[in-house]
């Protein structure tokens, strides 16, 4: 496995083997509707399960339903996330570049929505019911990007940088996680995160 495939594995471990769980939603059922939540299409839950990387990465509109309005330069690759673990339905996208895990200088950013019925306020995000990306300790509460969010710093699992995220409307969360070259930008890029 390369150096890519493996950075992008890394992050996307519990999701990318939840896809084997995952009930494929009807062709209707990704939709962009101001209400809905926006949900991975049967070929990006597969693009997912499969680990395949895009070279060069998708651009803003990266998740279908979401606009992520900025995007820091330097990546060289990306992949699709998707899964369901105990009710909730994760979709999201990382960008990354070819240095090593280990390099201090490594970027890396993940945007996710988190379909979640149960959340409903910023304090829900304390038992958000994921494997990776939890908000169980370390958490603090902070305004990033014009959003109160609860931030915490990255961990092994995640990696070394800032992990941030609120409910933008009822049923919908937005995680994000920056690795530490890409902390000076968090507050540009959770601004440019839009859902219609």
């Amino acid at each position: 496995m390369n150096t890519m495939t493996r950075t992008l594995t890394t992050a996307a471990l519990s999701v990318a083997s939840a896809a084997t769980l995952f009930v494929v939603p009807s062709a209707h059922a990704a939709t962009t509707s101001g209400a809905a939540c926006p949900t991975p299409s049967r070929a990006e839950i597969r693009h997912s399960y499969d680990s395949k990387v895009d070279k060069p990465p998708r651009g803003a509109t990266a998740i279908r339903g979401v606009r992520v309005g900025h995007l820091p330069a330097g990546f060289t690759y990306g992949g699709v996330v998707a899964g369901k673990h105990k009710g909730v339905t994760e979709y999201g996208y990382q960008w990354g570049d070819d240095r090593p895990n280990a390099d201090p200088r490594q970027r890396s950013l993940w945007v996710r929505v988190l379909c979640w019925p149960d959340a409903r306020k910023l304090t829900d995000l304390k038992r958000l019911p994921v494997t990776y990306g939890t908000f169980t300790a370390g958490v603090k509460t902070a305004t990033i990007g014009g959003h109160r969010v609860l931030t915490r710093e990255g961990d092994g699992a995640l990696g070394d940088g800032q992990y941030v995220g609120w409910v933008e409307r009822e049923g919908v969360v937005i995680t994000v996680m920056a690795s530490t070259p890409l902390v000076p930008d968090l507050e540009k890029v959770i601004a440019g995160i839009h859902l219609p």
